[in-house]
């Protein structure tokens, strides 16, 4: 039974780093049909901004009330990263969908590079609470506290972007724009600065799974964001594109397959299971969970 429990809250934390990462990247699919390969920079922004801030920023430190500074400093170093590359980069291309992927991918080799040329290619060390790296006890299960932190944020940060969506002028801008954007624009509605703020959004998401990934994981590396960014991609194509519940949804699903089959079955087996069940959800659902259907 407790084997159960731990691979349960631990699959449930796996899949709260997953969810962090797609609400935004499904946000801006969603709205302003943009791929966006350099999201995983954005989690790579929050990683390092708080691992640097814990250490140089004054008031903030690896403990206590200082660690919540650092984190504080790396998610808005990543919303406004977000920001910024909106602005610079993607408003320019929106007419443009090949610009805008070679554009993405490039400027995410070259954040990674950039990562490597300033704090080296080696992992960094994490700052992290003491109480983060003890257990707790559930129903007989030792559960690492950092995945019970990991659950726990990201379902207040899905509360918070539901409220967003739902109570706000805004969100119901983003949610009308996710549904028809030339209707929304045809109203005389700047749609634009929907697009700014839903990638700010997702930075700031993505630059939290970064902090609380830097936690759970002890380290950071240049090219953490990349590879998690793989199975964000995975579960906004499952969840639906445009669809922070549904990616929520699809998160919980991915994480937990992939946590019980790596245990009952062979290392890396998880990893197929959800390939396959992206093929399967792709053949029998392409507009995933609770998407609209993507469009070229």
């Amino acid at each position: 039974m407790s084997t159960i429990v731990l691979l349960t809250l631990t699959g449930l934390g796996l899949s709260a780093l997953y969810f962090l990462v797609a609400s935004g990247l499904s946000l801006v699919f969603g709205l302003a049909d943009v791929l966006n390969f350099a999201h995983g920079l954005f989690l790579s922004v929050g990683a390092y901004g708080t691992w640097w801030a814990a250490g140089h920023l004054p008031g903030a430190g690896p403990s206590g009330l200082g660690f919540v500074v650092a984190v504080a400093f790396g998610v808005l170093a990543g919303a406004a990263v977000g920001a910024l590359v909106e602005l610079v980069l993607i408003r320019p291309l929106y007419a443009r969908p090949i610009e805008q992927v070679l554009v993405t991918v490039g400027l995410s080799l070259a954040g990674v590079a950039l990562l490597q040329a300033t704090w080296g290619a080696d992992p960094r060390t994490f700052p992290r609470p003491e109480w983060t790296q003890r257990v707790s006890t559930v129903l007989g299960a030792k559960v690492p506290n950092s995945g019970l932190l990991l659950i726990v944020s990201a379902a207040l940060v899905l509360l918070a972007l539901l409220v967003f969506l739902r109570r706000t002028r805004y969100g119901l801008v983003v949610r009308a724009g996710v549904e028809n954007r030339e209707m929304v624009t045809a109203l005389g509605i700047d749609v634009r600065r929907a697009f700014t703020l839903v990638f700010a959004i997702g930075g700031a998401a993505a630059a939290l799974a970064g902090a609380l990934g830097g936690v759970y994981f002890g380290s950071v590396s240049p090219g953490q964001g990349g590879s998690l960014l793989i199975f964000a991609f995975i579960v906004v194509v499952i969840g639906g594109m445009g669809s922070v519940v549904g990616s929520a949804y699809a998160a919980v699903a991915v994480g937990l397959l992939q946590q019980f089959v790596n245990y009952y079955g062979t290392s890396g087996a998880g990893d197929v299971c959800v390939v396959a069940l992206l093929a399967l959800v792709l053949l029998v659902r392409p507009q995933g969970i609770a998407g609209k259907v993507a469009t070229a």
